[in-house]
């Protein structure tokens, strides 16, 4: 097939590049689009060279799929346009998440999801919903899940190549001042950067994302975890509870989760229903280091909760640059394929 990569030169779109090749999805054709300044460049890919077109200027026509990982605003502007050229579009960003007529899939999930795509475009998860998704579906098949409280922490690379250089340089900063933040917080003299509230860099912030003007008191990071688990898992009327925080890890998700049940499920049947399930791997520590570069989200610390009703708690990680984005986003095309929605 003829495929596009709109925001190829970002770290989503060159983790989305590497796995087309490492999971030998059907190419003919690849074509590589980015913003303006990076148009002109060239990529290697296999055996080919790319020349990097102008996202906004490129005519689009001929490609089958399109996958894009260029923020909200320009998937705003691009994913119908791309459509109308007769591409499926998957898109990576928030842009169309909570539209009706754009399903929101998991490939392990709810594939079933693709076969309405009024608008030819298809979502990809937030990075950090991703990573519950697989787990709390074979859960909710096995007990009913009714509601959840959950803490995130989140790495900086969720924040874009600037979330990591600036963790990267309030790190270099502290230097070997860094042991005398145990006795005085102000000591590395380190300030907030562009992208997170306070310094990361050996701190955790208790707020990722921007607080949305609702009077909620939410960011738009917990918005997006109680919406989008709501669409995907099918359950309307799921409560959650979200408190999403910035860590400075570079890579890797993790959702600490206490949930509550219809049916009774002890943390014995939690396990073997969770070794079964697609894209999930146990583990009794599960680490972002340890998840960085799988494609599975890891689980452990699986216990009885006691504070609410056929109560369960978990901690989950994954990599939101993989699973979280490039990856779900390949497994749609691949699962458009299986299905016969997507043919070149």
């Amino acid at each position: 097939m003829d495929v596009g990569v709109v925001g190829a030169t970002g770290q989503v779109g060159a983790v989305m590049r590497a796995l087309l090749d490492e999971r030998n999805f059907p190419v003919d054709e690849l074509r590589f689009f980015a913003s303006q300044r990076s148009a002109g460049r060239t990529i290697g890919w296999r055996d080919r060279s790319v020349v990097v077109e102008d996202a906004d200027t490129a005519d689009y026509s001929g490609l089958d799929v399109c996958l894009l990982s260029a923020g909200a605003t320009a998937s705003r502007a691009l994913a119908e346009k791309i459509a109308a050229a007769g591409a499926a579009v998957i898109d990576n960003s928030s842009a169309w998440r909570r539209d009706r007529d754009v399903p929101l899939v998991v490939s392990e999930v709810n594939p079933h999801a693709l076969d309405s795509m009024p608008k030819g475009i298809v979502a990809n998860p937030n990075c950090t919903t991703m990573v519950a998704m697989s787990p709390l579906k074979c859960l909710d098949a096995a007990a009913g899940l009714e509601a959840m409280v959950v803490s995130t922490y989140q790495a900086v690379s969720g924040a874009g190549l600037a979330g990591v250089d600036e963790l990267h340089s309030q790190t270099q900063q502290a230097g070997d001042n860094a042991p005398s933040l145990a006795f005085d917080g102000a000591a590395a003299g380190l300030q907030a950067g562009a992208k997170f509230s306070e310094p990361i860099a050996f701190n955790v912030i208790p707020l990722a994302g921007a607080l949305v003007d609702d009077g909620s008191g939410e960011t738009d990071e917990e918005q997006k975890l109680t919406h989008e688990s709501r669409k995907i898992l099918e359950l309307e009327d799921l409560a959650v509870a979200a408190t999403c925080v910035r860590v400075p890890v570079y890579t890797g998700h993790c959702l600490s989760i206490s949930a509550a049940f219809r049916h009774p499920i002890s943390a014995e049947r939690a396990g073997e229903v969770l070794a079964e399930a697609p894209g999930v791997a146990l583990q009794d520590v599960p680490t972002p280091q340890k998840v960085t570069g799988a494609n599975a989200s890891y689980v452990g610390r699986i216990r009885c909760d006691p504070t609410r009703r056929n109560g369960l708690s978990l901690f989950v990680a994954g990599d939101n640059l993989r699973k979280g984005a490039a990856l779900n986003a390949v497994q749609i095309a691949e699962v458009m394929v299986s299905r016969g929605l997507l043919t070149a």
